[in-house]
């Protein structure tokens, strides 16, 4: 991937966005990465399925990951952090490169969360989405792993392999490890607000996930009933990494049944 860097306004706050362009084709599919992640870290797979779809990726690390500005060390996120990353980031990120709608959106984790939250709130603007691994609510399971996370982060080597990936890897990780642990954050809730998503959804949950059960995509699809869920065996909570080949096919085979029904 070619990385660039774009200059954008946050609700009034100037960041640097890192991102790529990768495949080709008329319909852009917009990647939004986990509570860790970073455009390095999809590694190759959106090239892989981007191919496979016939269509262009976006790939960009949300400011405090990646080569993106950096979260401030004595910024402490609030419980809206990710409606803010749907509601004014993303937005702004799309018009700052000529993204024009409809795009689709592919999500994984706390990206997957943000792609349900820009789904909803802008419901025309997305022709497609898929969402692995994605939180609607907090999980006594999620804690305990993000707790364990922590721990790791502070007596292993998890800050030098976060580091290979963030230029700020404390940014990265206090920031999502900080709010996740907040109690402030174990009422947060998005169930009422999805109901408004009217594109095709695709919801994909390990069932070795350590950061979350089949109450997720199962409650998406309560109330999102055009959900189409996908509950894959012997995968964790990076399903892209561990099931690639068969994600890119039921990936596939759900762009291709939702576009020929858009098509007059």
């Amino acid at each position: 991937m070619s990385v660039a860097f774009v200059d954008v306004d946050w609700a009034g706050r100037p960041v640097r966005i890192e991102h790529a362009w990768v495949g080709e084709g008329a319909q852009t599919l917009v990647f939004l990465h986990e509570g860790l992640g970073s455009l390095s870290m999809w590694r190759d797979f959106p090239e892989r399925l981007c191919r496979a779809l016939g269509c262009r990726g976006l790939v960009y690390s949300r400011p405090g990951y990646g080569r993106s500005t950096p979260r401030p060390a004595t910024e402490r996120w609030n419980p809206d952090f990710m409606h803010r990353q749907a509601f004014e980031l993303l937005p702004a990120l799309l018009q700052a490169l000529d993204v024009s709608a409809p795009y689709a959106l592919f999500g994984h984790s706390d990206g997957g969360s943000i792609a349900l939250l820009h789904a909803a709130r802008f419901p025309q603007r997305v022709s497609q989405a898929v969402v692995l691994a994605p939180h609607i609510l907090v999980e006594d399971l999620s804690v305990a792993s993000i707790e364990k996370a922590r721990l790791a982060y502070e007596t292993t080597d998890l800050r030098q392999r976060l580091a290979r990936h963030h230029d700020d890897p404390d940014s990265a990780f206090h920031g999502w490890n900080h709010i996740w642990l907040d109690a402030r954050f174990r009422g947060w809730n998005i169930g009422s607000e999805i109901g408004t998503i009217a594109c095709p959804l695709l919801a994909v949950q390990g069932l070795d996930d350590e950061y979350g059960t089949l109450a997720q995509i199962r409650g998406i699809r309560e109330r999102v009933p055009q959900t189409q869920l996908l509950e894959l065996p012997a995968s964790g909570h990076s399903p892209h990494r561990d099931q690639p080949e068969r994600l890119i096919a039921e990936v596939g085979a759900f762009f291709q049944a939702h576009t020929q029904e858009t098509q007059p």
